[in-house]
């Protein structure tokens, strides 16, 4: 589960990582009263998708009007496909040197990493594909933590005359990463400004399996990752605009390689799962639809467990609140009587996972 900005710097500030001074606002008007108290600031939109810089999702201000203008702009907009419903608006911290720090899990080594770089305000994907050398990998044992040692010779390698203050925040990020169950807690960036070390930028990914013991508000469950996985179900939100809802993780896997054979960006990656029921399947439609960079949705059931019957009844309960066409393959388990379903109500069918891929990719050009 992603937590927004927001949220990841009020834990941080707990931590004692040090943070900007900011306030949420969910009204444009706020902002004028925000930037009076704090003077410069920078409104932040809040969506748990990257890339909120490139999409316009972030402003500087240099006073109240300003600051109100940037505000009415944000709120409202859509990045990746997640609506700006709330904006951060904190004291703006003018940066002398951008570093990235991170921690996150190896898989493949079976223990957390901490990556760090004195490349930071870019994604770190960028550097590890274009400078790989200028980042420094180390891992850490479950066990013991993260020891002095690893923490001084990250520090030092970053800012050898901030070394002190950035090893503080290595183990406290340490900390935060281990007590919260996450699978990723960045700092990008973490700034060297004329206030000393600061986290102008805060990310923090939790375990899904490890909720059940992690205390979150609410708020959080907006997501749509959460909502599927409440409802028993697998979501991943991908850059395209089909959406995609298949039952089963091969099938889904195969739908998506299908779309993008045949020059289509799937949406997302939607598995129902095998067993499906009608409040599921419509759970899923809502959550795909809810994407509005999603032009049209493709629906791949085969029946085994999942009763196509069952499907259809759900397509067509909810079918008045989908404002995008579908296409729709149904195989297996009552096939006949689902396509007769969702004829009667003029949605298209096909027979085969390469016919839907087709259609709905015909489906999404025409609907740009």
């Amino acid at each position: 589960m992603k937590l927004y900005e927001h949220q990841a710097k009020g834990i941080f500030s707990k931590y004692h990582i040090p943070v900007p001074e900011g306030s949420l606002i969910t009204k444009a008007g706020d902002a004028m009263e925000i930037a009076e108290k704090l003077g410069d600031v920078v409104i932040k939109a809040q969506v748990t998708a990257g890339g909120r810089g490139k999409a316009g999702g972030i402003a500087t201000a240099s006073g109240p009007e300003d600051a109100e203008t940037a505000a009415q702009r944000i709120l409202g907009m859509s990045i990746k496909g997640l609506p700006v419903k709330k904006v951060l608006i904190e004291q703006y911290r003018k940066p002398q040197k951008e570093m990235y720090l991170g921690i996150t899990i190896d898989r493949k080594a079976r223990r957390p990493i901490i990556m760090a770089s004195t490349q930071g305000g870019v994604d770190i994907e960028e550097i590890a594909r274009s400078s790989p050398e200028k980042i420094t990998r180390m891992h850490i044992h479950p066990l013991t933590g993260v020891h002095d040692y690893q923490a001084r010779m990250i520090a030092y390698q970053l800012d050898k005359e901030n070394s002190l203050t950035i090893y503080d925040v290595i183990k406290k990020l340490y900390r935060v990463f281990d007590d919260h169950d996450c699978i990723l807690a960045e700092i990008n960036p973490l700034a060297l400004t004329a206030q000393g070390i600061v986290a102008l930028d805060a990310k923090m990914v939790i375990d899904d399996n490890a909720l059940f013991r992690q205390e979150f508000g609410e708020e959080e469950s907006v997501s749509l990752e959460y909502l599927a996985k409440k409802s028993g179900m697998s979501y991943v939100g991908l850059d395209g605009n089909i959406g995609c809802i298949v039952n089963g993780a091969g099938l889904a896997m195969a739908t998506l390689d299908m779309i993008k054979q045949y020059g289509g960006e799937p949406a997302d990656f939607m598995d129902v799962r095998a067993g499906a029921n009608e409040e599921q399947v419509r759970t899923a439609l809502r959550i795909v639809s809810s994407n509005v960079n999603v032009k049209a949705i493709v629906v791949n059931i085969f029946g085994g467990l999942t009763k196509c019957d069952e499907v259809a009844r759900a397509i067509v309960d909810v079918i008045s609140e989908i404002k995008v066409p579908l296409v729709v393959r149904l195989a297996g388990t009552n096939e006949q009587e689902g396509r007769k379903m969702l004829e009667k109500y003029g949605l298209i069918t096909v027979s085969s996972t390469e016919e839907a891929a087709m259609e709905v990719v015909k489906l999404g050009d025409s609907h740009r």
